[in-house]
């Protein structure tokens, strides 16, 4: 499973004014390239009367895809710029289309450049911020006369409590950070001085809101 990353929480949009042209952002989580590419079109659809709709897409572990696309704007003006962002703000997964309706005042190349990175800010602004970090699914099964201590216990810790199922013993389902998976089972254990049952299942991402 690849490593703890930031993201963008889903879909987001925002729109600025820059010397009378429009300039709408339109910010996705994207997995594949498949599913960016099939945002783009979407967005192209949507606003296919625009003077360009310039994108940008930073998708896999290590960046393995990168692509951004000008759509008219002047060679590196738009698409590149766009792209920086994506990187210097740490994100993985994300396609951003930026639309612009010229508002008749050419902005040169440095306008631009400006432009469409201000524009990616907002979009990303406007769709919020995420860290998915690994987490360990781990079931402690006791004896429902610990309910009361260990439900009280894990919800006032730094862990998540997902999940209570009320078999023949009670089980509570938790989520710890993977690097914390055996300080929080040692914890369990002397919580119940040896009588709860851990037991460690999948790994998962957890999402945090970053902004």
């Amino acid at each position: 499973m690849r490593a703890n990353y930031n993201t963008v929480t889903g879909y987001g949009e925002s729109e600025i004014i820059i010397s009378k042209s429009r300039f709408l952002t339109f910010v996705e989580r994207a997995e594949t390239e498949q599913e960016a590419i099939a945002f783009i079109d979407k967005i192209k659809k949507q606003h296919y009367q625009a003077t360009h709709n310039c994108s940008a897409y930073l998708i896999g572990e290590h960046d393995n895809i990168q692509k951004a696309n000008d759509d008219g704007e002047p060679s590196g003006t738009a698409g590149v710029p766009m792209l920086e962002v994506l990187k210097k703000q740490g994100l993985k997964d994300v396609v951003v289309v930026v639309t612009r309706y010229f508002g008749g005042i050419k902005l040169g190349s440095g306008g631009l450049i400006r432009a469409y990175g201000k524009a990616t800010t907002e979009g990303i602004k406007a769709a919020g911020v995420v860290a998915r970090k690994q987490h360990r699914t781990i079931r402690v099964s006791a004896d429902y006369t610990w309910l009361g201590k260990l439900e009280n216990e894990i919800r006032n810790s730094s862990y998540t409590l997902v999940d209570i199922v009320y078999a023949e013993n009670v089980e509570l389902i938790v989520a710890t950070p993977e690097e914390q998976k055996d300080t929080f089972a040692a914890w369990i254990t002397e919580l119940t001085n040896g009588q709860a049952l851990t037991t460690f299942e999948a790994i998962d991402f957890v999402e945090f809101a970053l902004t």
